[in-house]
């Protein structure tokens, strides 16, 4: 299997990529590119969409990732994650949690959809796995090989995975809330775990921080928690200091933290899938 490679720079923001069709007389000439497409699945009789990335000029099976939005819903900014995860060479599966269509744009009404997920959590499992059985169903992804990150509300939603024992290689969350109410007991999370956290961020105070250390301590997980200093909750979305201005939110974008919990996340991926 080809592995993706280690980048050593952040990866700017990408657009999707469709395949270029030259024609040339009566030949056409294609130029093999970044793909990617809508899915629409069903849970319990309720669609969601997804948005499935990959790039075709990689031959073979390759490592799955599924992404999951901040609590705005699923929009743009999860799909460029998912596009960007493609150019490294995984196969991305920006799941929805919400429902097709439900996209918050005020503060009240994403608190509204998280609420309804965070409060039934065998629902939100079940969500979880009806997407993580989408992206295994793609030809290209090596199945034994899925990871899962998650950004804010996506980032609680990926660790309470974790937590409920759901097998993944690898969990990364950044800037999500790491309390609980049923703390992980040894052998019950069989992912690696990445954490991201903003030392600036009231949504996460210091004490959530190490108890959530505490725990996993306990818990025997292999686990890594990076801080940053200054940073504010969304640090790795550039539209959230507009937002946060917006709604007297304490979001901000932190460029520097942004770039380097990428990095690290790409060497927390090909440490995973060696």
């Amino acid at each position: 299997m080809k592995r993706p490679l280690l980048l050593t720079s952040f990866a700017p923001f990408l657009c999707r990529l469709s395949a270029i069709g030259l024609l040339l007389g009566s030949a056409s000439l294609s130029q093999a590119e970044a793909q990617s497409r809508e899915i629409d699945y069903t849970v319990d009789g309720q669609t969601f969409t997804g948005y499935f990335a990959y790039d075709d000029r990689i031959e073979g099976d390759r490592p799955g990732v599924l992404v999951v939005h901040e609590w705005w819903g699923h929009g743009d900014y999860v799909r460029k994650r998912a596009d960007m995860l493609a150019e490294l060479g995984y196969a991305a599966f920006a799941l929805d949690m919400y429902g097709s269509g439900k996209y918050a744009e005020h503060p009240s009404k994403a608190n509204e959809f998280m609420q309804s997920v965070m409060s039934n959590k065998a629902e939100a499992e079940q969500r979880f796995l009806k997407a993580l059985s989408v992206l295994r169903e793609q030809p290209m992804v090596e199945d034994d090989d899925i990871a899962a990150i998650g950004y804010c509300f996506g980032g609680a939603v990926v660790l309470h995975m974790a937590r409920a024992g759901i097998d993944l290689d690898g969990v990364v969350s950044y800037h999500g809330m790491l309390s609980t109410d049923a703390e992980a007991q040894p052998g019950d999370i069989e992912a690696d775990l990445l954490v991201f956290t903003g030392e600036a961020d009231p949504m996460v105070p210091a004490q959530q921080v190490e108890a959530f250390k505490q725990e996993m301590t306990a818990a025997n997980v292999d686990f890594k928690v990076h801080s940053y200093p200054g940073a504010k909750h969304a640090f790795t979305n550039p539209a959230a200091t507009e937002a946060g201005k917006q709604y007297d939110l304490p979001l901000a974008y932190d460029a520097k933290a942004d770039a380097d919990s990428w990095h690290k996340t790409q060497r927390f991926f090909n440490r995973i899938f060696d």
